[in-house]
């Protein structure tokens, strides 16, 4: 990018103003931050960090637990094949077995 140091912010502004044939509030000081270097918005770490990760509300409250579970090939097989969401459909599968047999309470019908 070229360098802006020797910009002559009043020149610039009235050449565009004169173009556009009107003022237009906040260019002086858009060309002067331009010729210190300070263009578009300025970044801090705080800026930075709070965007970072997932957004807000976007996580369920109750977290599930990351287990390993041997499971016979042919019972794999199905489920995989049952399309996306089959551990979630375990999940629910198991739970509603075990509420069944009053171990857990079961989900509410959403």
């Amino acid at each position: 990018m070229k360098t802006l140091k020797n910009l002559n912010v009043d020149k610039v502004t009235a050449a565009i103003e004169a173009d556009a044939c009107q003022t237009l509030p906040g260019l002086r000081e858009a060309l002067t931050e331009a010729k210190s270097g300070q263009f578009a918005q300025t970044h801090t770490s705080a800026q930075i960090a709070k965007r970072r990760g997932r957004p807000v509300g976007s996580t369920q409250a109750v977290t599930k637990e990351a287990v390993k579970l041997r499971l016979d090939a042919d019972i794999l097989a199905a489920l995989r094949a049952s399309g996306d969401g089959w551990q979630t459909r375990i999940n629910d599968t198991l739970r509603a077995s075990l509420a069944l047999a009053g171990k857990v309470k079961a989900h509410p019908a959403v």
